[in-house]
């Protein structure tokens, strides 16, 4: 059995990214139109990325959040740069998950 070659792995990535974030969007679709689902276990596991926000916003990154964070009684949405921020990261993330997913497919010949 032959290792994949770094160009075949690389033709491959993309398809397995548009797969991975494909499988996150039907994580999130029943949040459309049940709201509870967004209180269950895969709900709460969905909203990692977009509640990580706030972490990062606590860790001291500026521009984040609307309003620095002072949104008094509610939570701040993010800024455009805390979606460009969070986008980056997330999408980064799942691209490399995508590579080493990659590498662990057998080549196709």
């Amino acid at each position: 059995m032959k290792a994949a070659t770094s160009g075949s792995a690389r033709r491959r990535t993309a398809p397995v990214f548009v797969a991975l974030v494909g499988l996150y969007g039907l994580l999130l679709l029943p949040g459309l139109f049940f709201p509870a689902y967004l209180d269950s276990p895969l709900g709460l596991l969905a909203a990692i990325p977009y509640l990580s926000i706030y972490l990062f916003h606590a860790l001291g990154l500026p521009g984040l959040l609307q309003h620095d964070g002072a949104c008094g009684w509610g939570w701040c949405a993010p800024s455009l740069a805390g979606w460009v921020f969070l986008l980056l990261l997330w999408g980064g993330l799942a691209w490399l998950a995508a590579r080493g997913l990659c590498s662990l497919l057998p080549p196709r010949d």
